[in-house]
């Protein structure tokens, strides 16, 4: 496996303390801005709706956590949690990608069972005090969006899911997003049944920019549902164009608490900051606790070219 795990693993746990955060700890965003890194991350606590936490580290490793979460349900399209948070700067304001989880199915299969899911925005100037921007889409479940750090030719970018598939979207102002300005990128490999993302694929961070073109971490799974993550490199000016994905896997559970917890078989990383050249990859570790494993980008990159 490409990525290696930190040695102070788990690096974020529950806090049996709190009532909301008592539970489960997972799925971190973080970037790295003004020298410290910031996590975003989903958390669970006496009531087992998901809300928002945020933490501070001048290493990446050890925390300082806000006592409150920094966003919470609010109104009956969020209702039972907000989740999966994934944090872009982009033109000095911080975006955060997060799922609005309600009570009320949407139309067609629910991925949550008894509710529906919404891939929401938010703005902050702070990281702290955030403002709803409205979803990418209504009336189908979505989720795995993360918008690009800049704008392409003109135009914010985000990834989607609509399951098993990730999609692109465009927009001119973050609010507005039109069917005709979307795009199929690539599914999962329903071909090959050993695959490891034979079943379903979606993205994990903030795609990061390189020379060769822009460089996804992202996860899928197989019959046997073990999230594992992969990478897939897209034109720099064309994103709609995928010039690389290799067939292997780069990480998948080995350690006990991926392995089992709240849900077994699972890593699943909503960050990738790249800080001196080095990746650092915050996932959620059976849905429970936090782990870090790092890369030189360097590293990441030869991998993706090297695919055939």
């Amino acid at each position: 496996m490409l990525l290696q795990r930190h040695p102070a693993n788990p690096i974020l746990v529950p806090d049996p303390h709190s009532p909301w955060e008592s539970y489960n700890v997972f799925n971190p965003s973080v970037i790295y801005h003004n020298g410290l890194f910031h996590m975003h991350y989903r958390a669970q606590g006496l009531d087992w709706v998901s809300r928002i936490g945020y933490a501070v580290s001048e290493d990446g490793i050890h925390w300082n956590r806000l006592r409150n979460p920094v966003l919470e349900p609010h109104d009956a399209s969020d209702s039972r949690g907000v989740e999966d948070p994934r944090v872009t700067e982009i033109e000095g304001l911080f975006y955060m990608c997060y799922t609005a989880y309600s009570g009320t199915a949407a139309d067609g299969n629910a991925t949550h069972v008894g509710g529906s899911i919404l891939p929401m925005i938010a703005v902050s100037r702070n990281l702290i005090s955030w403002q709803r921007l409205g979803p990418i889409v209504r009336g189908e479940d979505n989720k795995d969006h993360v918008l690009f750090p800049r704008r392409i030719n003109g135009r914010y970018v985000a990834l989607h899911r609509r399951w098993p598939f990730v999609w692109l979207a465009f927009s001119d102002d973050l609010r507005t997003w039109r069917e005709e300005d979307m795009a199929l990128l690539y599914g999962p490999r329903q071909d090959d049944p050993a695959a490891w993302d034979h079943k379903s694929v979606g993205s994990n961070g903030v795609p990061i920019e390189t020379e060769e073109g822009w460089l996804l971490i992202n996860h899928g799974y197989n019959d046997d549902h073990v999230y594992r993550f992969g990478v897939v490199l897209l034109d720099l000016e064309d994103p709609t164009r995928v010039i690389r994905r290799p067939r292997s896997a780069i990480f998948e559970p080995r350690e006990l608490w991926e392995i089992r917890g709240d849900v077994p078989n699972v890593v699943f990383s909503c960050a990738n900051p790249v800080v001196e050249d080095t990746v650092y990859v915050y996932y959620g570790g059976g849905d429970h606790v936090i782990g870090l494993a790092t890369c030189p980008l360097q590293s990441l990159l030869d991998f993706a070219l090297s695919a055939a």
